[in-house]
């Protein structure tokens, strides 16, 4: 039977956000995100204005102060924002640039006007930042005058103050404080100011930021500053180990996106080298960076293409049937910032991380290809270098492509009579989660746990002697370790191996472990703890996962056999040993050392070490992974400087261990 519902959807149920509540309510929408990526949009916002005041030629410094209760404030020295009655709009200009989205001075981009490259021009970031604020104080110093603004939680307390200035000094003090009711989080950190500053030092040549941070001891005070922008960057990160000489180049060129749209112009400026152990891409616009990259990415990926590959052709560079070049190649030896400025811009979103203009992806195409064709005809010996150098990257990612292709087939498929392990014995259940595989050291204690092991779901493979270091040893060494990749084959999930020149070598999957238990099972002597050691480090590097979600078992081998007539005890710690004995004070028996896995009779196998109900199994299951890594490092590593500290330290904690007399 229908129920009739207790709330209706009609005329009256369709509302609007007014006021503040448009960002507040919806900060994401503006900021692209509520959390801190958000808060820290929102910094930038205030940040760009300054900066396109300073570039239409008004200041040359911008002063950003970091405070303790991570409130913000952003000083220049421009003209001031304009804030009294605007006669044209029939209201105050702070209410417009304020409290007013979508309204601002750059709009109007026509010849004459200002803000021609303007980065803030969407006309929300001061409103939206001042919307998104527990509070906002405004100073404004122009025509004489110092006016002076205090917004809370987006609402104007006291209207407009102004008195005359004691100076001629004009520009705009704005500090405001994150609102913990729009943001999740606005403990911007440190770097996040310190990457933001030198961003736009590189793009605004000439201009200095001024780096305040509050700390308990005052104030602590970074500059960054690049006299001409994007060349002095890349200069510097090539350091002195360039291949080629570091190429400045621009051009300023006019069009239109589509032919019923309107023409503005485009500035470009490019910088970049070619590096045969550094590689950096970064594209700028309107001094935004472009996370995303957009329209100058395409251009930088078209043009390079196209040029160096024609370049390996008239060359003859290429081998007979040798496939051509792709990005990848010549982007692993290219340091590269691109810098433009648009009087139309199309932004992805608000948060300005890729543009969208079809006109400048033409433009900045055709000019890069053209520079790129008279820099290798005016620079041979640098066009050959690169040509080389780029050579040498392809070939060695095909390589390195043909390594993991070889791999994975040589870890996957099914373990049939081609593809066989040696030694390896399987079990006979194929249900995955009853299948245990015990890891044993040494052929001898193949046969005692092959004998004492319950067929049905234990199968065994066994190491054979010390097996390679994995944290010492690179990739290519280890996969050719024939007990390594019989470990990996048997697992049946591949490995995770994620480098550059081995990135995803075999695809690990989780599902395709063959096993619910992995067990390692070695001596209860050093040798053992070592072997072991060894094999978990190997797990480690190699299929971290199988650790992380608790897949790795320690079989424990007891130290000590104890005999009272009839019964025998085993005793797998020193404290065990002595409650054992004490039970049998009075009693004649014999303790002996327990004697390695291989010498076990099948019944004792099965006993201690691989009956589900007397076993004891240690799950290695690491709670801090980082920790352990750096355990791992400092056991087997390089540091030996490291590891005899560690030794001199603690090595009388397990001298007890040690199998000396």
């Amino acid at each position: 039977m229908a129920r009739a519902r207790s709330q209706t959807y009609g005329n009256d149920s369709i509302s609007t956000l007014k006021g503040a509540e448009r960002v507040r309510k919806r900060p994401g929408v503006i900021f692209g995100s509520d959390g801190l990526e958000g808060c820290e949009h929102s910094i930038f916002e205030i940040l760009s204005n300054s900066i396109d005041e300073a570039r239409e030629g008004y200041g040359n410094r911008i002063i950003v102060t970091r405070f303790a209760d991570h409130s913000v404030q952003v000083e220049d020295f421009g003209r001031g924002v304009p804030v009294d009655y605007n006669p044209a709009e029939k209201r105050f200009n702070w209410e417009l640039v304020y409290c007013e989205l979508y309204a601002g001075g750059k709009y109007n981009t026509q010849a004459g006007e200002s803000y021609e490259y303007s980065l803030g021009l969407n006309g929300l970031g001061a409103c939206a930042t001042q919307y998104a604020s527990r509070y906002m104080d405004v100073i404004s110093r122009r025509d004489g005058m110092e006016y002076t603004l205090h917004f809370e939680r987006g609402e104007n307390v006291g209207g407009l103050q102004k008195k005359k200035s004691k100076d001629k000094t004009t520009g705009t003090v704005q500090r405001w404080l994150p609102d913990l009711d729009v943001f999740t989080d606005i403990d911007v950190p440190l770097a996040f100011y310190q990457d933001m500053l030198k961003r736009q030092a590189v793009v605004n040549p000439g201009l200095r930021f001024l780096l305040r941070d509050e700390t308990p001891d005052g104030f602590e005070t970074c500059e960054f500053y690049y006299e001409n922008g994007i060349e002095d960057y890349v200069r510097e990160l090539a350091g002195e180990d360039a291949l080629t000489p570091v190429q400045s180049i621009s051009c300023e060129r006019q069009g239109r996106d589509r032919a019923d749209k309107p023409e503005y112009k485009v500035k470009i400026a490019v910088a970049f080298c070619f590096h045969n152990s550094a590689n950096r891409l970064e594209y700028y616009h309107n001094s935004s960076y472009l996370e995303h990259g957009g329209a100058p990415e395409k251009a930088v990926r078209s043009a390079f293409l196209s040029q160096i590959d024609a370049l390996l052709k008239q060359s003859n560079k290429y081998l007979k049937n040798e496939s051509r070049i792709s990005f990848q190649d010549l982007e692993d030896c290219l340091l590269l910032v691109s810098s433009s400025f648009s009087t139309i811009t199309s932004y992805e979103n608000q948060t300005k991380k890729s543009i969208t203009n079809k006109f400048i992806q033409e433009a900045m195409t055709d000019f890069l290809r053209h520079s790129l064709e008279v820099y290798f005809i005016e620079n041979p010996d640098d066009a050959n270098k690169i040509a080389e150098q780029v050579l040498v990257n392809k070939r060695s990612r095909e390589n390195a492509e043909k390594t993991r292709l070889n791999l994975k087939k040589k870890l996957s498929g099914s373990l049939d009579i081609a593809n066989r392990v040696q030694k390896f014995v399987d079990c006979r259940t194929r249900d995955v989660s009853k299948r245990e595989l015990y890891i044993v050291e040494g052929d001898s204690a193949l046969g005692a746990c092959k004998l004492g092991r319950d067929a049905t779901f234990q199968a065994i493979i066994p190491v054979r002697g010390k097996i390679l270091n994995c944290l010492k040893a690179d990739y290519a060494k280890i996969f050719k370790n024939d007990i390594i990749t019989d470990i990996i084959k048997v697992l049946g999930c591949g490995v995770e191996v994620n480098t550059r020149a081995n990135k995803d070598m075999h695809g690990f999957s989780l599902e395709q472990l063959r096993w619910n238990k992995v067990v390692i099972c070695t001596d209860a002597d050093v040798d053992g703890y070592q072997i072991r050691t060894l094999i978990l480090t190997m797990l480690y590097r190699l299929v971290p996962t199988l650790i992380r979600e608790g897949y790795v078992y320690i079989a424990e081998s007891p130290l000590y056999e104890i005999n009272e007539k009839s019964m025998t005890y085993f005793a797998y710690t020193e404290p065990e040993k002595s409650t054992i004995l004490a039970k049998l004070k009075g009693k004649k028996y014999t303790v002996q050392r327990s004697k390695g896995l291989g010498e076990n009779e099948p019944d004792m196998m099965w006993e201690t070490t691989m009956n589900p109900e007397t076993r004891r199994l240690i799950r290695v299951l690491p709670d801090d992974v980082e920790k352990t890594v750096e355990v791992f490092d400092m056991l087997l590593g390089n540091n030996l400087a490291e590891r005899k500290q560690y030794i001199a330290e603690h090595g009388e904690e397990y001298i007890d261990l040690a199998d000396v007399s």
